[in-house]
């Protein structure tokens, strides 16, 4: 998956999932695995989560070009760090979202990760979206590609890194341990699938 915005839209659905491109991937998964015919997907791009300040007006503008033509619309993303803009955007526009700070919790299990975080706020995170993609959308995103001196200063105060693995990939797991290496970091991998992301989907009618 890309980091480019994309439809998943066969004419079929009634409800709409307007979600972060981080999570295209496994959402068009879990689609075509349960048949959920119901269900359309339209995602912003990923890229969007270095300025969260955007997310919020781009999930509007996106509830609001689709709005006529479905019954009902729910939107994938945490709150992102828009320090609850989203959540103000989605009670005027009347849509829910999926409940969690970001997709590290709600694949880890919202419940199971609010408990930990005490202990785990050292710890950095990867899904198999941002495995897949670390070098583009972290190591040069920051600017880590051209001063790789700088890593100990952007990840000084991480000790841990967590693999929470959608699926089960030796590709992608030897590359988050590839990662934890880089970064000087402690490694744990996590198969957690697809969390409370599956039973949030599998709700909406």
């Amino acid at each position: 998956m890309t980091d480019q915005p994309f439809d998943f839209k066969r004419g079929l659905g009634t409800t709409l999932l307007i979600a972060c491109g981080a999570l295209g991937r496994e959402i068009v998964q879990l689609i075509e695995m349960n048949n959920w015919r119901h269900l359309d997907v339209a995602c912003l791009p990923a890229k969007l989560h270095h300025q969260p300040a955007l997310i919020p007006e781009a999930v509007r503008a996106k509830i609001r070009d689709n709005r006529a033509r479905f019954e009902k619309i729910y939107v994938l993303y945490g709150d992102c760090g828009t320090g609850g803009l989203l959540d103000d955007v989605l009670a005027e526009e009347g849509v829910e979202r999926i409940p969690g700070p970001h997709c590290f919790s709600f694949f880890e299990g919202n419940a199971a990760f609010a408990a930990n975080a005490d202990e785990e706020i050292h710890t950095f995170y990867l899904t198999d979206y941002f495995c897949r993609h670390f070098e583009t959308f972290v190591w040069k995103a920051i600017g880590l590609d051209r001063r790789a001196d700088m890593v100990d200063f952007v990840f000084g105060n991480y000790r841990h890194l967590v693999y929470l693995a959608q699926t089960e990939d030796a590709g992608l797991e030897a590359k988050a341990r590839e990662i934890a290496e880089r970064l000087g970091l402690t490694y744990e991998h996590r198969f957690r699938g697809y969390g409370d992301l599956a039973s949030f989907m599998a709700a909406p009618p």
